[in-house]
């Protein structure tokens, strides 16, 4: 279906109606699981129907791979946990050929990465050779193995995480790779009452090791459904042209916000950022039950979807400044339609 076909078919108030209630139906199933993190949940819902991928980041231990397991579990998708090591092959990742003595012949093994759902465990582990080998399968949704084109399962998604406090056998990712994260999610720590909860849930069995899995409450078929109502979403040309503006005012800061803050970004965002805020932004509508988007839609995304696409300076690093404070400024400074 072309574009034009597409965003001349809005979403009925029956199709809004049954997205509510899968995407209400995945929610609870989530939080029957991981306690608090509601950050996280509409982050990881986003990304699933937005069609990208996400990079969690977070000291371990904040449920970042109960939370991706849970919502495989929810949806009944395929899950693969890769956990990123400085001697993990690309192979390891994307599968190989494997010599059979019995025919003669050699056949071809899937890696774990063709799988819905895959989770690479501190992907900035993984040697720089190993995460160019993922680059194809984010991007194009397939791996080349002997030649061979093997297409990726949809629905398809990647959940990165990575630890910010462990830099020994680290590699950081290169940014044409970060810039392939559709959002990047900061993972804190759970409030006091949330992780009383936490003990409670182990105490009666929900939580632990002994816990039995998550029921689906929907397939991947209805998933794929739910990313084709998103590609209908209607987006005002007042607010493409806002998410334009945001854009081009972190390449260029001087002129809105002064020498001070431009001195603290060496690299604005690249186009993939403005995609990234209209695709992000229309699947935030449809969590919200809405066929259109609002400029609330991408100002609550700012931080996840620029703050890993915002490259900056060393005097941002001396000053301890965080990629959020010039990404408010640039909110606050950009007028909003």
């Amino acid at each position: 279906m072309t574009s034009t076909a597409t965003s001349a078919a809005p979403l009925t108030a029956a199709e809004l109606a049954s997205a509510k209630d899968s995407i209400e139906r995945v929610s609870a199933a989530f939080s029957s699981r991981v306690v608090g993190q509601e950050k996280v949940r509409t982050a990881l819902l986003v990304t699933l129907l937005a069609e990208g991928h996400i990079l969690l980041e977070s000291v371990p231990g904040l449920a970042k791979t109960l939370a991706a397991s849970t919502l495989s579990q929810a949806v009944a998708a395929e899950f693969a946990r890769i956990q990123c090591t400085p001697d993990l092959l690309p192979s390891d990742i994307v599968g190989t050929q494997v010599y059979d003595p019995r025919n003669h012949t050699f056949e071809t093994q899937l890696g774990p990465v063709h799988a819905n759902f895959v989770l690479l465990d501190e992907i900035n582990r993984a040697s720089a050779k190993t995460q160019s080998a993922l680059l194809e399968a984010m991007q194009e949704r397939q791996t080349s193995i002997a030649g061979e084109i093997h297409r990726l399962p949809q629905p398809f998604m990647v959940l990165a995480t990575q630890n910010p406090i462990e830099e020994e056998g680290t590699y950081v990712l290169p940014y044409a790779q970060m810039d392939r994260f559709l959002l990047k999610e900061v993972v804190d720590y759970p409030a006091e009452s949330d992780e009383l909860t936490v003990l409670d849930r182990i105490d009666d069995g929900t939580l632990g090791q002994h816990a039995t899995a998550v029921q689906p409450v929907i397939s991947t078929p209805d998933v794929v459904g739910l990313q084709a109502l998103v590609r209908r979403v209607y987006v005002d040309p007042a607010i493409k042209r806002y998410v334009i503006s945001l854009i081009r005012a972190t390449r260029d800061i001087g002129p809105l916000l002064g020498p001070e803050l431009a001195a603290y970004v060496d690299i604005g965002a690249s186009p993939r950022g403005s995609i990234a805020f209209f695709q992000a932004a229309r699947a935030m509508a449809v969590v919200q039950g809405r066929h259109y988007v609002i400029p609330e839609d991408v100002r609550e995304l700012r931080h996840a979807v620029l703050r890993h696409r915002i490259h900056l300076s060393f005097e941002a690093l001396a000053d301890r400044v965080a990629p959020e404070t010039v990404i408010d400024a640039v909110f606050r400074a950009v007028p909003t339609p």
